[in-house]
């Protein structure tokens, strides 16, 4: 069973990206498009207090009639924020944002946060673990 800890380690971008409450959402979509990623925790004094998506942009942005340049990220942010435990299985990851219907998830040890997944990541974790399955069992045909 993979652990959320395996999907860090395995990760191409293992920075956390955070912006304060007060950081304009036109600043936070530059980040996301800079860094080319689809989320970002939002963090007051090293304090989760909340996550910000493109999604959050698109319904609670641009098409409430927000400015992007002059509406502050803790207007649209996600304050609720649903979060993951490094030793947590993907099973459980899987299930958490099928009901929640996220599509990210901030990694938390000890009141920190440590990474970020995304159901992305996770899908390409059981594409690789799929794909090891199948080459060990045929290694396991061929040689018997």
């Amino acid at each position: 069973m993979i652990s959320v800890k395996k999907i860090l380690e395995d990760k191409a971008i293992s920075e956390v990206w955070s912006v304060p409450p007060t950081n304009s959402v036109i600043d936070t979509l530059h980040l996301l498009a800079e860094k080319n990623i689809g989320a970002v925790v939002v963090l007051d004094q090293d304090k989760l207090v909340g996550i910000f998506s493109e999604r959050d942009y698109a319904r609670k942005g641009i098409i409430q009639g927000r400015k992007a340049k002059s509406t502050p990220i803790s207007e649209v942010m996600t304050p609720k924020v649903f979060t993951v435990d490094p030793d947590m299985s993907i099973q459980d990851c899987m299930k958490l944002l099928g009901q929640k219907k996220i599509r990210h998830l901030p990694v938390v040890k000890d009141e920190r946060v440590v990474g970020v997944i995304s159901i992305g990541d996770i899908v390409n974790s059981i594409m690789h673990e799929q794909k090891q399955h199948i080459q060990f069992l045929e290694q396991y045909i061929t040689q018997s």
